[in-house]
């Protein structure tokens, strides 16, 4: 530690929000585990080289890329050496040094090097140079070989992991999402936007969605593409033979025989019980006993493209072989699949995400987007408009595209957008493109461009369709220069749009004039365009008054009221960031609502009227910085909570899903109210009998009158309140059970002693539950175990049931499992059951991996299934 202290020391003053961070870092390094989430421009690198000289070990820093590992070089060099010339660093990663700085590649490179006890060696060659400090940078969508080397390094004793992302890879699939939290450990800290805007290290910004619709050709593709669907299905229902050999399988003629290979296969044995029952078969007794029903006590679900995903995955993928003796009956349904494309890569999707997506997102109709959003920038700002587009690719086939007729441009790419605004606009001169190879400029620029780069002659070439316009062949020895140079020139104003790769623009490339940016790219994960959209919310010293404007582009699905795949990703990116309502109430969030677009697309759905108050709120720069400010004063820190949507926040397709909240209070109403005209009704037309029967006899028909005209009402409404109306309590209970259990002595990774449950409800119903006086680990933990527990049953080691009579003839979920984390063993099982008990109901635990718990398992995801009764809910972070 001395040794550190002495070569090494911040040279500056921390910003507020650093140093509030650093004032808790021993208490979060206590597990050797630190794990940060600093936005781009919070200093994020300059951090994480002042935790690892705290620390004060050897230290191994990784990188995903060799410009951001030269970063960490640079920044530690310029903001920490005591001295010009330290040089107890290195880059090479076979000859470390006090503090070594690789990448996650050269790692994995190192390790192929070895012989083939590759993974003793590395542990072996690590340990012998004393690196007792890891620090991952952005460890998240890795290669699978990198992530087994960093696996690896775990194992060593005493070694610290400190974790550092501008992004935690929540929207990835639950594979990725497990990796990199079992790597990195769960989120200490997390230095917020709103604290950076504050201390103005950030500009106001704000985010916009340009929509578009397909080309008639994409339209007819997706139609026809559904409607080949829907044929199939319909042909599987009437598909004899199919259904002949499934009610001949042992696992449904002798279920009791079949009890493991059932419970191992619980997903396809309900398909296979759906999927009968939806051809009109009766399922036999014995089945239903399996799934822990009788004759008279079920209400099967639809047979749904999911179900039939399920069914058909099984058959003719993951268990081909077991199912060889129907291959005459498996291989024209293969063939048909694949056909049509529902089967690619070994798996069966009748929703054509990666199909549709591919055709939506790589719409041709994004160009004239992209134009329109450009012109209003420029008519906006003027000569400080400075736009900058990324893309996937380049698409250089398209340089030979001349004249005004752009049908022809049916690909998203840098020339394709680079070619579509000259064709509609073609005096605009002051467009370029920059990537790692093409440079095309106008020429009005070349001398500018030569002055720059100190040269006097330059090898160009004209652009063919695009007068005025040069390709500029950059000789080896300027290629270094050429991106500084025509940065330069963007800075300056002489080019006011520029277009490139996410690749070559959207890391490690900076100009702080940027102040609109407009994501083309569709390819890679939400991480990476979150790092691009940094690029347009720093600030410029040049600009103090700058704001950002981010553009998302969406084509939607015509055949999908929620908008289709595209918007489905679109509304992932979101996820990533925080930033501030668009409209109406004044509030600082994740996710893609605070934009408040529709709930549902379809024919009444006037894009072109989205489009436009878009483009005008995007004028409205000023509207930027008043509502971050607002939104600031309104709160002091992130807080992660749990939110249960109402049915109105959802699309269709999940409304049926989702809870209607009180709806049981209406209908009771309703028998009240009944009960109010009937009775004196009853009295008038019953007069004889109370004065000739006896007032006994006419209150036992009353009684009975009053059962068969309001007893099926108030069933219906009794179970609707228990369903739906106690949601919000119920929730609320099993939150004071999970804090219960974390407060609990024997559980010591939770500190926030003081921590408190607060609970928020909407006018629409929508609710959401977290921790107060918590710190961001804590509160990080309390909301992951909820959302498990909240979320349907899957496949847990502990189930907690409730047999209680009442509720489970009310159809009343019965079922709930133990999170992951806490059913590690029996011990703390029977903990969280304690607290369990306390605050929610007396519920029994069952072990799921003994056959006897497996056929409760069984019975509890197919609960689920058969009420069509799922839990939908979503982490959001938002300012408090």
């Amino acid at each position: 530690m001395q040794k550190f202290r002495e070569l090494l020391k911040f040279k500056y003053t921390w910003r507020s929000y650093q140093q509030k961070f650093l004032d808790g870092f021993q208490s979060h390094i206590k597990d050797e585990h630190l794990h940060v989430v600093a936005p781009p421009g919070s200093g994020k690198t300059i951090l994480g080289l002042e935790i690892l000289i705290r620390i004060g070990k050897p230290t191994l820093v990784l990188a995903p890329t060799l410009t951001i590992r030269n970063q960490w070089r640079s920044r530690l060099l310029d903001f920490f050496a005591v001295h010009e010339d330290f040089d107890q660093y290195s880059l090479d990663l076979k000859k470390p040094s006090l503090i070594t700085f690789s990448t996650y590649q050269s790692l994995f490179a190192l390790t192929k090097s070895f012989d083939e006890n590759a993974k003793q060696q590395l542990l072996d060659f690590i340990t012998s140079h004393g690196i007792k400090t890891l620090v991952l940078d952005e460890a998240h969508h890795l290669k699978n070989e990198w992530w087994q080397c960093l696996y690896h390094l775990k194992q060593i004793e005493g070694l610290t992991v400190v974790s550092l992302t501008a992004t935690p890879p929540y929207n990835s699939s639950t594979t990725e999402i497990n990796r990199y939290f079992s790597l990195c450990g769960p989120i200490d800290d997390e230095i917020a936007v709103p604290d950076l805007i504050k201390n103005g290290d950030l500009c106001p910004h704000q985010d916009f969605v340009y929509f578009s619709k397909p080309e008639e050709a994409q339209i007819k593709y997706i139609v026809n593409y559904r409607e080949q669907i829907l044929n199939f299905t319909n042909q599987l229902l009437a598909n004899k033979e199919l259904q002949e050999a499934l009610i001949t399988q042992d696992f449904y003629v002798h279920p009791k025989d079949s009890l493991e290979y059932i419970y191992q296969n619980p997903t396809f044995f309900s398909s296979v019980i759906i999927y009968l029952n939806a051809c009109g078969y009766a399922v036999n007794e014995q089945n239903l006993k399996i799934l822990g029903f009788s004759n008279n006590d079920v209400n099967f679900p639809s047979f749904t493209y999911e179900w039939s995903e399920a069914l058909l995955q099984h058959l003719l993928v993951d268990q081909r072989e077991a199912f060889s003796a129907l291959e005459a009956i498996l291989l024209p349904l293969e063939k048909e699949l694949k056909r049509i494309g529902v089967l690619e890569n070994k798996r069966v999707n009748f929703v054509g995400d990666e199909v549709l997506y591919r055709n939506l997102s790589n719409s041709p109709s994004k160009l004239e987007s992209i134009y329109q959003i450009v012109i209003s920038t420029n008519a906006n700002l003027g000569d400080a408009a400075r736009t900058v587009i990324l893309a996937d690719f380049i698409r250089k086939e398209f340089l030979n595209f001349e004249g005004s007729d752009t049908k022809a441009l049916n690909k998203l790419g840098v020339v394709p957008i680079f070619k579509y605004i000259l064709a509609k606009q073609s005096d605009y001169s002051q467009l370029g493109v920059l990537t790692g190879s093409l440079v095309l400029l106008h020429e009005t620029v070349l001398p500018n461009l030569k002055a720059l780069l100190a040269i006097e002659k330059l090898h160009v070439q004209a652009v063919e369709g695009a007068v005025g316009y040069l390709f500029i062949q950059v000789p080896d020895t300027l290629k270094h220069k050429i991106a500084e140079s025509i940065t330069q020139l963007f800075q300056d104003g002489a080019i006011k749009t520029l277009i490139g790769t996410k690749a070559f623009l959207g890391e490690g490339w900076d100009a702080p004039c940027i102040n609109t940016l407009i994501l083309a790219s569709y390819v890679g994960s939400f991480v990476s365009s979150n790092q691009m959209r940094g690029r347009a919310i720093r600030v410029d010293a040049n600009n103090p008054d700058k704001t950002g404007t981010i553009w998302h582009l969406a084509c939607l699905d015509p055949t999908a009221t929620n908008g289709g795949k595209d918007m489905e990703k679109l509304q992932q990116r979101f996820e990533a960031f925080t930033g501030v309502s668009l409209r109406d109430e004044i509030y600082i969030s994740n996710g893609i609502d605070r934009l408040v677009l529709p709930l549902k697309w379809d024919e009444n759905t006037h894009l072109a009227t989205i489009n436009a108050e878009m483009l005008e709120t995007a004028q409205q720069k000023s509207d930027f910085a008043y509502r971050w400010n607002h939104a600031i004063e309104k709160g002091s820190i992130l807080v992660r909570e749990l939110k249960i949507p109402s049915a109105g926040d959802q699309p269709f397709a999940k409304t049926k899903k989702l809870h209607a909240l009180n709806a049981g209070k209406y209908v009771m109403l309703e028998v009240v109210l009944g009960v109010s005209m009937f009775v004196p009704e009853f009295l008038i037309k019953n007069m004889g009998a109370v004065l000739g029967k006896g007032i006994l006899q006419v209150f036992y028909i009353f009684c009975a009158a009053l059962l068969l005209g309001f007893g099926p009402k108030t069933f219906k409404a009794l179970k609707l309140y228990f369903l739906f109306g106690n949601q919000y309590k119920k929730t609320k209970k099993i939150a004071k059970a999970v804090l219960g259990y974390l407060l609990d002595d024997k559980t010591p990774y939770f500190e926030s002693n003081n921590a408190t449950i607060h609970a928020e409800q909407d006018l629409k119903g929508t609710f959401a539950i977290y921790l107060k006086d918590a710190s961001q680990h804590d509160s990080n933990v309390f909301i992951s175990l909820l959302e498990e527990i909240i979320a349907p049953v899957d496949n847990p080691r502990y189930l907690l049931v409730n047999s209680n009579w009442f509720k489970r003839k009310l159809n009343i979920r019965n079922y709930y499992v133990v999170p992951k984390e806490v059913a590690k063993n029996k011990t703390e099982a029977l903990i969280f059951q304690k607290h369990w008990n306390a605050h929610v109901d007396g519920s029994k635990i069952h072990f799921t991996r003994t056959l006897k718990g497996r056929k409760v398992l069984l019975k509890a995801r197919f609960a689920h299934l058969k009420y069509q009764f799922e839990e939908v809910s979503k982490k959001t972070i938002t300012w408090k």
